[in-house]
């Protein structure tokens, strides 16, 4: 992606390199960053840890049980991200008198409790 930065604070727009359209970035803090990627490596661990359960034929009721903990560990994780994106983006959107965020969010909502 061609990088532009088209609007400032944490939210920029870039130029896609294969189509030409806008795509929405939001800049993190490295410790936020971190944070993230973090708790997405530990939940990629335990995704290969239930792939191995599978190949190793371990019993049903014990691959449910890691695969419910993945769900919560990732529920964890949506859940950080909004409080994130909540407390900065909208925010700083809405005071930019820019309303569409909200909009946007409800769309964003609607597909995580579903």
């Amino acid at each position: 992606m061609e990088q532009n930065k088209i609007n400032g604070n944490n939210n920029t727009e870039v130029k896609c390199c294969c189509c030409g359209g806008n795509v929405k970035k939001t800049e993190r803090a490295e410790k936020d960053k971190k944070k993230l990627v973090n708790r997405l490596s530990r939940i990629e661990g335990q995704i290969r840890g239930i792939k191995k359960m599978i190949e190793n034929d371990a019993y049903c009721n014990d691959v449910l049980i890691q695969s419910a903990a993945v769900g919560a560990a990732i529920n964890a994780f949506n859940r950080e991200l909004l409080s994130n994106h909540i407390h900065s983006c909208v925010v700083r959107d809405i005071r930019e008198g820019k309303d569409e965020v909200v909009d946007e969010l409800m769309v964003t909502l609607q597909k995580l409790i579903k």
